[in-house]
């Protein structure tokens, strides 16, 4: 047992319980058993010496501490998980956030389980200090502890309600984990809930259909919770699919997510949540979009946008069809005092939403006309009267996407007008593939801004000399560089700690140099790929300028590759390039081990490869046992598609829960597309 030799910075005062409360057993909690479990020591001794620790209780009521302690179940005697703790408070008229808050404040050891002498001091602690010396509130804000004491950061209560509103509708009827469901709105607890990355993970499928096989989850029973090691291989699953469906996950890692971390798990579910609802705001499957072309605009033009962007544009669209004279131009100061609102309401359902709240001088009453409004078209999510008038960002940004999602108010385009419009260019399969990784590995690094359209955004050559600079460090001599005003690099978005919000507007994906600058930016970067060993003939910065698709592929896979060399001449400390050779051989090594005897591929074009079985080998080599037999499919080259592909989906999933940050989708490894398996290979190679 471990002992607590904090001692008290206050004088010692007389214990007593609240009128209402007391350590005896509440109608609600569970009752003492007969006897505790036999490794649970419950001597008078020991209740002697708790109570030389906390005078203020007293001997009667030690005891009576410590058989309640006993009663709460657990797999682990004399050791209980906090989520058990904070039920059984939660049940004895204890506020779940107070409680929650005040086992901060305990010294809990690095196991995370509730000792006797742990819970006698959360106890002791919840008694004599004020409600309000816990949780501060302020603005619609919560302050709660960070990492240590003398740390804190701030949660808006908005946020956390709605996104906890949004997560009980969609996930509340899975056959996994819907028992948990609906988790409460007014406490924290839906931070405790994600703690093993189960509810996080179903989120991410949500958002993101497939992205997770969930047959690889580490699933709790009821005899059995998941242990640490579990809960981490889960929470490495979270981390690597939401970089891989494009979410900026900034300063968060496994630990984070297992120790409950307020802000960063808040910040996380936003953008899962912000990358399910701006998914349908695409031009391939709106092909009515086309109307939201402006004067002098090409559909190259409106292909440029961020779906942020197209949604401040559909907004717009509809104000000017209205004959309203205000435009939007960002999700916060031009939405907030609900004039907009009410005007885009009107215009998309004349006959549920009037025109009522502008006649309203009130703005708080204005907003509660505005919401009821748009419950009448059944879409009153995400946003509350506080959020809409202090103009919450990411509520609005949610709630305009939940519009646009439910009744996009376009009329589809005629056989005419679709002529006039043109159709979106066709790039081939494998190009459009390598693009869509490239994305995303560049915005894994953490450039800003980030990039949503691969030939668009790097035209400028910011990106691509941030990624030289991340991947080579010191290589860029910036003061070579033109930049626009206020520079090439800005905070992460969406993640500003400590209630600070990004202003949700048009994100400036696109670039402000002259063309003149943009090549000498472009030259610069090509240069620094020759001085690095890229093989780069035949490319110029103007090629990158001009978005030539094939010349872009084959610089940026270059860097990734550059990126992929370094990260495994870290790991191996032998300081010189890995080969493709090396890597293959690497491959066909581990594979053997984990299925002696099978036939080696040749290379990274092997069709083999297209039944996903190669990769559960060398997994099953990286990890004894980290394969499941039993989800195997037993197919040939020639098989049915979908049995290969579930194969590479259900590999994919295994890397992640290694810890592999994999960037390329099941079709991938069944198409057997060769740049994109190597990228595969790397990342095994980095977490072996």
């Amino acid at each position: 047992m471990v002992m607590l030799t904090g001692t008290r910075s206050t004088p010692v005062k007389q214990w007593r319980p609240r009128s209402n409360q007391s350590f005896s057993s509440t109608p609600g909690s569970p009752s003492p058993p007969s006897s505790p479990p036999p490794n649970i020591v419950s001597s008078p001794m020991q209740a002697l010496r708790l109570q030389k620790k906390h005078p203020e209780v007293t001997q009667d009521e030690m005891f009576d501490l410590i058989s309640r302690f006993n009663a709460i179940q657990t797999d682990t005697p004399g050791r209980v998980d906090k989520s058990s703790v904070l039920q059984v408070l939660q049940n004895s008229g204890e506020s779940y956030d107070q409680a929650r808050e005040t086992l901060k404040h305990v010294s809990v050891d690095a196991s995370g389980k509730v000792e006797l002498e742990d819970w006698v001091e959360l106890n002791v602690k919840l008694r004599t200090q004020s409600k309000s010396s816990v949780l501060t509130t302020r603005a619609g804000k919560v302050t709660v502890q960070g990492s240590n004491a003398n740390v804190s950061h701030t949660i808006n209560e908005d946020e956390r309600k709605e996104f906890t509103n949004h997560i009980n509708g969609v996930i509340e009827n899975d056959p996994d984990i819907g028992s948990r469901f609906p988790i409460p709105t007014a406490t924290m607890q839906i931070f405790d809930e994600c703690r093993d990355g189960l509810i996080l993970c179903k989120l991410i499928n949500d958002s993101v259909p497939d992205t997770i096989d969930t047959r690889v989850l580490n699933r709790p029973t009821a005899r059995k919770p998941l242990n640490a090691f579990q809960m981490t291989e889960n929470n490495n699953i979270v981390i690597t699919s939401a970089k891989a469906i494009g979410c900026s996950v900034v300063n968060i890692g496994p630990s984070d997510i297992a120790e409950g971390r307020e802000h960063l798990i808040l910040g996380l579910i936003w953008q899962i949540i912000r990358r399910g609802l701006l998914a349908q705001v695409d031009i391939k499957l709106h092909p009515e979009l086309y109307r939201l072309c402006e004067d002098g605009e090409t559909i190259d033009d409106l292909l440029r946008l961020t779906p942020d962007q197209i949604l401040l544009r559909w907004f717009n669209y509809h104000l000017k069809a209205a004959g309203w004279k205000r435009r939007v131009n960002n999700f916060s100061r031009d939405v907030c005092d609900g004039e907009n609102y009410t005007v885009l309401l009107n215009q998309l359902k004349p006959e549920q939403c009037s025109l009522a709240p502008l006649q309203t001088r009130d703005t708080r009453q204005r907003a509660e006309q505005v919401l009821q409004n748009a419950a009448a078209i059944n879409c009153r999510k995400y946003l509350t009267v506080s959020s809409l008038v202090a103009g919450n960002p990411r509520l609005n940004l949610a709630f305009v996407a939940n519009l646009f999602n439910t009744w996009p108010g376009l009329d589809p385009l005629d056989e005419q007008e679709a002529k006039d419009y043109g159709v979106v260019e066709d790039f081939d399969a494998e190009g459009e593939r390598e693009a869509r990784v490239f994305t995303l590995w560049l915005n894994s690094l953490g450039v800003e801004p980030g990039v949503y359209n691969l030939f668009e955004n790097i035209k400028d050559g910011l990106v691509i000399l941030q990624a030289f600079d991340k991947i080579l460090p010191g290589s860029v001599v910036w003061r070579r560089v033109s930049k626009p005003r206020g520079g090439a690099q800005a905070p992460p978005p969406t993640m500003l700690e400590d209630g600070e919000q990004e202003d949700i507007g048009v994100k400036p994906n696109q670039s402000t140099l002259s063309r003149f600058k943009q090549v000498e930016n472009t030259n610069y970067a090509v240069e620094l790929g020759k001085q690095n060993g890229m093989h780069l003939v035949g490319i110029q910065g103007s090629d990158i300028v001009d978005g030539q698709k094939t010349l872009v592929l084959g610089l940026v896979w270059q860097l990734m590759r550059m990126n992929i060399t370094k990260t495994l001449m870290s790991l191996s400390g032998s300081g010189r390039p890995i080969s493709d050779t090396e890597m293959l051989k690497w491959a066909n090594t581990t594979a053997q081990k984990g299925k002696p005897g099978i036939r080696p591929i040749r290379s990274f074009k092997d069709p083999s490869i297209t039944t996903g079985l190669f990769f559960l080998n060398v997994l099953e080599g990286l990890r004894p046992g980290i394969v499941d037999p039993a989800l195997v499919i037993n197919v040939s080259e020639t098989g049915p598609y979908e049995d290969r592909r579930q194969n590479a989906k259900l590999a994919i999933s295994i890397a992640r829960k290694m810890n592999a940050l994999i960037f390329l989708v099941p079709e991938d490894i069944v198409d057997v597309r060769p740049r994109l398996i190597l990228t595969f290979v790397g990342s095994l190679m980095s977490v072996a």
